[in-house]
C-alpha cells in the first residue's frame, strides 16, 4: 500500500494541467467544463490503474508523457457533435447505416446559398404573389423522366402512402405476393398500404404471378394495379412475374390506374458500366405506368426524398390530399435535389459529378492506381513492423437495398496485424476523431478504394497511426 501511495504522487494535479500551454489553447474552442471534466476523468483512470496494480512507476511516467494528448482528445470528443462525418472503407457505396448517397459539393453550395438567405420557396417571382414549393422541381423532373407532372415528398415510403391514400382509400389495390417486400427498419409494403386506407389484394404466389392472376382479381371495388420493384432481394429459379408492359393491357381494358414503386430510382441505365440492368424511371413512363414513385437518394444520388411522377390528374389530386402537408419537403431538400437533377440533363456530367454514380462506374484500373497511391502513403507514414499492408482484389456492393446480388470487382488495402487484436484495432478506428469504418474478414481488415476518396488518404493514415498507438497503450 505504501508503494501505491508513492505512485499516486506521480499523478499531476488538475490545476497544473490547466496551466499547460496546449491545454490553454484548446480553451479557445472547447468549453472549460469539458476540459476540466476530461482532466479529472484521465486522472481518475490513472488512479484506478494504480489502485489495481496495473501500472508501475515506468508505466505512469510513460502515460504522463501522453496525458495532455489524452485530455485534448477526450475534450474534443466531448465537444464533438453526435452526428459526424465518417470515412467509408467498407466498399458499400449506398451504405444505409452511414448516410447512403453522398451529395456533390457544388450542390451543397447551392443549399448553403438557399439556407443562409431568403428564397422564393413559396413565392412566384413572375406573378409577384404566393407560389408553390412543388413548382421548383416539376419542370426538370418532367424533362428528365418524360412524365406529365411531378411532385416531391420527404421519402419514398411517404410517396407510396400518399399515392395510395389519394387513389385507393377504402378500395382495393392488386399487387403480386412476390412483391410484398419489407424495406429498411421492418417497414413493409402491406403496412404502408394499410396506413393509406387502401385494401391489399395480393395475387399469385411468392415465386410465380401471372397476368391472369391480376385480371381474375379485378372487381367493382378495384382502385388500381400496383407493381413494386423488388430492388432489395431476388427470387431465383422457378419464377415468373408480370411486367409493367403486360399490366398496361389490363389498365387500358378496365380503365384502372397503373402504379409502380421503383424504390431506388434509376435515371441512367447502369448496365453499360457492367452492372445488372435496373429499370429506369423513363422506362416505366414509356411502358404506360400512370404513377411512378422512387427515392431521391440511393441510386439517384441526391438527398433523401420521395419523388412522384406521372399523369397530371393524379398528381393534382395528391397535392390536395391533407397528407401532403405532413409529407412536404423543406428548402434544403428542394435546393439539393434540383441541383442534383440538373446534372442529369447530360448523362456524362451526371456520371462525373454525382458521387454515387462516379463510385459505381469507376474502372478497376483507376481503383488500382488509387490503391497504389494509398499504399505508398501508408508505407511512408507507418513503419510499425506489427502492421502489414497489401493491395488485394475484392468485391464492393451497391447497397441501399439496390442490386442485392451485384458484386463489383474492386481493389482493397488489406491490413494484417502481428500479435495485435484486429477487433480492438477496428474499434479504435471507429473511435478516431473522424471515425473510419472498415470490414474485417478472417482476422484481416479491408479498406475498399471504391468508397475511400483521395482527399481522405492522409486522414486514414493518421487514423491507423492512432489505432496502433491505442493498441500499444500510448493512447487510452
Amino acid at each position: 500500500m505504501a508503494k501505491n501511495r508513492n505512485l499516486f504522487k506521480l499523478i499531476p494535479k488538475v490545476d497544473e494541467l490547466l496551466e499547460e500551454e496546449r491545454i490553454k489553447n484548446i480553451l479557445d474552442t472547447v468549453p472549460r467544463k469539458y476540459v476540466v471534466d476530461s482532466i479529472r476523468e484521465e486522472i481518475e483512470l490513472l488512479r484506478d490503474d494504480i489502485k489495481n496494480n496495473r501500472l508501475d512507476e515506468k508505466d505512469i511516467n510513460e502515460r504522463n508523457k501522453h496525458l495532455i494528448d489524452l485530455v485534448i482528445d477526450r475534450a474534443n470528443n466531448k465537444n464533438a457533435l453526435h452526428l459526424k462525418r465518417v470515412i467509408n472503407g467498407t466498399g458499400t457505396v449506398i451504405h444505409t447505416n452511414i448516410g447512403r448517397s453522398l451529395i456533390n459539393e457544388e450542390v451543397m453550395k447551392n443549399v448553403i446559398d438557399i439556407a443562409t438567405n431568403y428564397s422564393n420557396l413559396e413565392y412566384d417571382l413572375q406573378k409577384g404573389e404566393r407560389g408553390s414549393r412543388y413548382s421548383h422541381l416539376k419542370d426538370i423532373l418532367v424533362e428528365i423522366t418524360g412524365a406529365e407532372d411531378a411532385m416531391v415528398v420527404n421519402n419514398n415510403a411517404a410517396a407510396v402512402l400518399l399515392v395510395l391514400s389519394t387513389i385507393a382509400n377504402e378500395r382495393e389495390v392488386i399487387v403480386s405476393r412476390g412483391e410484398l417486400i419489407e424495406i429498411g427498419g421492418s417497414f413493409r409494403i402491406p403496412d404502408v398500404m394499410e396506413q393509406s386506407g387502401a385494401i391489399l389484394k395480393a395475387v399469385g404466389t411468392t415465386n410465380k404471378t401471372h397476368l391472369r392472376d391480376f385480371e381474375n382479381a379485378i372487381n367493382e371495388n378495384t382502385a388500381g394495379l400496383l407493381k413494386v420493384h423488388t430492388s432489395n432481394y431476388r427470387i431465383l429459379g422457378f419464377t415468373s412475374s408480370v411486367l409493367a408492359e403486360e399490366l398496361y393491357t389490363l389498365k387500358t381494358k378496365y380503365n384502372l390506374p397503373l402504379i409502380e414503386d421503383l424504390g431506388s430510382g434509376v435515371l441512367i441505365d447502369l448496365s453499360k458500366f457492367g452492372l445488372q440492368y435496373e429499370p429506369t424511371v423513363q422506362d416505366s413512363i414509356k411502358s404506360g405506368v400512370d404513377i411512378v414513385t422512387f427515392s431521391g437518394d440511393k441510386l439517384l444520388g441526391g438527398p433523401q426524398a420521395g419523388i412522384i411522377v406521372g399523369k397530371k390528374e393524379y398528381i393534382d389530386a395528391m397535392k390536395k390530399n391533407p397528407l401532403t402537408r405532413a409529407f412536404r419537403v423543406d428548402k434544403f431538400t428542394i435546393s439539393a435535389l434540383e441541383a442534383t437533377l440538373k446534372f442529369y440533363i447530360e448523362e456524362k456530367i451526371a456520371i462525373e459529378k454525382i458521387p454515387t454514380l462516379n463510385m459505381l462506374s469507376i474502372s478497376i484500373e483507376e481503383l488500382n492506381k488509387k490503391a497504389i497511391r494509398l499504399y505508398n502513403i501508408l508505407m511512408e507514414k507507418i513503419s510499425d513492423k506489427k502492421c502489414r499492408f497489401e493491395i488485394v482484389d475484392s468485391y464492393s456492393e451497391v447497397g441501399g437495398g439496390s442490386l442485392p446480388l451485384e458484386k463489383i470487382p474492386t481493389k482493397c488495402i488489406m491490413i494484417t496485424l502481428n500479435r495485435l487484436s484486429i477487433t480492438s484495432f477496428e474499434r479504435s478506428l471507429r473511435e478516431y476523431r473522424i471515425p473510419i469504418i472498415t470490414r474485417v474478414y478472417k482476422d484481416n481488415m479491408y479498406m475498399d478504394l471504391r468508397t475511400v476518396r483521395e482527399s481522405e488518404f492522409n486522414i486514414l493514415a493518421d487514423g491507423i497511426v492512432y489505432g496502433l498507438n491505442r493498441l500499444k497503450g500510448c493512447i487510452q
